[in-house]
């Protein structure tokens, strides 16, 4: 592939990016291959970057309006590179309008214009999907982008093609994606210093997640390179995997088809923590993230039984072996992220770190004993005929679970973990449900 870069070329890039290391001329050959990263970067807002309207918090950006209501525009500290030749924003908030534009521009660019509407630059408008190049007529790409969607933007390094005119002008093929799927590509040109990842915003409430430092690479090369992640689930009711995507597949119809995944291994002292992010709400939102002994019922939302505890998104209850839950935290949407974690004690000894298994429990180790125990501050009387006509595991020590909106934490219970571990579990009921899901997003 690189065949097609020629010596001037390389030269050019030279003079474009500064020193072009043999590193870099190796991504060039190798871009095809790699496969579709979600890396957790953390996006470091170095004094290299700019920013007007724009307030940020860690790799979250949000409008800040001035008196003016002008446009707020964010340019990344680094140009894309053949290196990092593709970024990915989240839509978190499409505030009042969701007038945001999504692209790439020179550092030379305004601070209170979207971005693709003015030289130098290009961008997608998430309010009805047009693509600007330069300031010129909209382009048609897709529909409007809601709250959850995922919008990335590269530059195809390995096409370059000299422009007719200046010496130095060379023009690069800059190619948009949403959720996964291509939307179309444009020709431009690539100014001096290279082109940015950048976001303009223009309504109150509007807030994106920025992923820097990515490569991809078409949907249908990825499926042959990226595993269907198959191996880290134990049981799949219900619910079908896409990648890291569950789709409930049940009926929806009572709460006798809840439909469940419970992964392979239990949350450890290396890996205490899982995360899920709603794509799509489906008809009722019905949707619970927690933590379940290895057998638990699989027509079950995570909290209802006996051996778990779940936080569930369209109330916002927290449930712990039984069907009454208790008011805990906000309510969640499309978009919104759900995690749990376990935080062990200091001398916890975890019996199944060492491979990531299970302790298989034979019917002689269970024991009519309350396997969870309610926190101070949580009611313990709650349906007691449940908890009783439950049969529950054998406990080993106390823990404490806790869950998290968008990166918060939203609260804490001390529960008794069962012997042979606490394995993560999603359950949904309602029709089109998906979720996104991140086994292994912190460990340490």
């Amino acid at each position: 592939m690189l065949s097609c870069v020629s010596p001037h070329l390389f030269e050019l890039l030279k003079r474009l990016f500064g020193t072009v290391h043999d590193t870099t001329m190796e991504s060039l050959r190798n871009l095809q291959s790699y496969p579709v990263l979600r890396m957790k970067c953390s996006v470091s807002h170095d004094s290299d970057v700019t920013h007007e309207r724009v307030a940020l918090d860690g790799d979250f950006l949000s409008y800040a309006p001035d008196e003016d209501d002008r446009v707020g525009v964010y340019i990344a500290g680094h140009p894309l590179t053949p290196d990092t030749c593709y970024y990915e924003t989240e839509i978190i908030d499409t505030g009042m309008d969701g007038s945001i534009s999504i692209g790439l521009c020179s550092k030379r660019c305004p601070l209170d214009v979207h971005i693709g509407c003015v030289a130098e630059s290009i961008g997608l408008m998430t309010d009805d999907g047009s693509l600007y190049r330069e300031g010129s007529k909209g382009t048609q790409l897709c529909t409007r982008c809601e709250c959850g969607d995922r919008i990335g933007c590269g530059i195809r390094f390995d096409q370059l093609t000299e422009g007719r005119g200046d010496a130095i002008c060379m023009m690069v093929p800059v190619y948009f994606v949403r959720n996964g799927k291509e939307l179309g590509t444009m020709l431009v040109s690539l100014p001096m210093g290279g082109l940015y990842p950048a976001v303009g915003m223009h309504s109150i409430g509007e807030e994106v997640r920025l992923f820097l430092g990515l490569n991809w690479v078409p949907e249908e090369d990825s499926l042959m390179s990226v595993d269907t992640n198959e191996e880290e689930w134990y049981r799949l009711s219900d619910i079908r995997l896409n990648g890291q995507v569950l789709e409930y597949t049940g009926r929806g119809k009572s709460i006798i088809d809840v439909g469940l995944a419970q992964a392979r291994s239990p949350l450890n002292t290396t890996i205490h923590y899982f995360e899920i992010e709603i794509v799509d709400p489906g008809e009722s939102c019905y949707i619970a993230i927690g933590l379940t002994r290895r057998d638990y019922p699989k027509h079950r939302h995570p909290g209802w039984n006996k051996g778990s505890i779940g936080y569930h998104a369209d109330d916002g209850k927290i449930f712990i072996g039984s069907g009454v839950g208790a008011p805990f935290g906000p309510r969640c949407h499309k978009g919104d992220r759900m995690g749990c974690g376990i935080l062990f004690p200091r001398d916890y000894v975890c019996q199944y770190d060492s491979d990531g298994g299970s302790i298989e429990l034979s019917p002689s180790s269970q024991t009519e004993v309350d396997l969870l125990e309610l926190s101070p501050d949580s009611s313990d009387s709650e349906d007691e005929d449940w908890w009783n006509n439950e049969c529950a595991v054998e406990f080993s020590s106390k823990v404490k679970v806790f869950f998290t909106r968008n990166g918060k934490t939203v609260g804490m219970r001390q529960v008794h973990i069962p012997k042979g571990g606490f394995f993560p579990t999603i359950g949904m009921l309602s029709v089109q449900e998906k979720v996104r899901v991140d086994l292994r997003p912190l460990t340490g």
